[in-house]
């Protein structure tokens, strides 16, 4: 699995994210918005790989910049969202765990 052929996956299916992997709990997605990320808060523990592009994301109260090869994790429940992002933004998002997230 490759982000070309993920990507080339995600244009053919003409969504903003679709599944690529699943193994017990994990689940692997590409993720790739037009304009605005309108996601909402997940049940599950989520972490980020963006694969290309910049700009900021937003988690919980906190606003920070990302670029490419960046890791951004979003705990359970937790409201977060891409925003001011470049055209060619995608990231590879996995969720894991129970609902309501792992015990720290």
């Amino acid at each position: 699995m490759t982000p070309a052929t993920a990507l080339a996956a995600l244009d053919q299916a003409r969504k903003t994210t679709i599944g690529m992997f699943k193994h017990g709990s994990l689940e692997v997605e590409i993720f790739q918005p037009a304009g605005i990320d309108m996601q909402t808060p997940h049940r599950r523990d989520e972490l980020c790989v963006v694969i290309s592009g910049r700009g900021y994301f937003v988690c919980g109260d906190t606003r920070q910049p990302f670029g490419p090869g960046e890791v951004l994790f979003v705990p359970a429940g937790t409201p977060h969202h891409f925003e001011d992002f470049s055209k060619d933004f995608s990231a590879w998002v996995m969720f894991y765990g129970p609902n309501g997230g792992e015990a720290a």
